[in-house]
């Protein structure tokens, strides 16, 4: 699978950007469940068909779409229903925007190609 490795500029998306994303994927209906839970680019990375149903969005194949767009635009796998917690992060794209959604100055300028060499043992 290829990753995102571009300026991943979903990272710096407000709520009203996001809401215009879900629009353009063909989903109008959904950009309120999205700005009422105030869901911008960083938040994005944790949505998923387990957090959908918690913003409002109960239809199963819109969540099975918008949860696919969205591990597109990440550059991430989906995670098996069935994979341990325990278990260490899916991908390095996956770790990456782990450390991504929290805001600070050492998330803030941490680019891709740094985590990367930083997590190497």
């Amino acid at each position: 699978m290829e990753t995102h490795t571009g300026t991943m500029e979903f990272l710096d998306w407000s709520c009203h950007d996001v809401a215009c994303w879900i629009e353009s994927l063909g989903y109008p209906q959904y950009k309120e469940c999205f700005t009422d839970n105030f869901i911008t680019g960083r938040k994005l990375i944790f949505v998923n068909c387990r957090y959908l149903p918690r913003m409002g969005i109960t239809d199963f194949k819109d969540m099975q779409v918008i949860a696919a767009h969205v591990h597109a635009l990440l550059g991430t796998s989906e995670v098996r229903w069935t994979r341990g917690l325990n278990l260490t992060p899916r991908d390095d794209m996956a770790a990456f925007l782990g450390v991504k959604s929290r805001t600070g100055q050492g998330t803030n300028g941490l680019t891709y190609k740094r985590f990367l060499l930083d997590r190497r043992p």
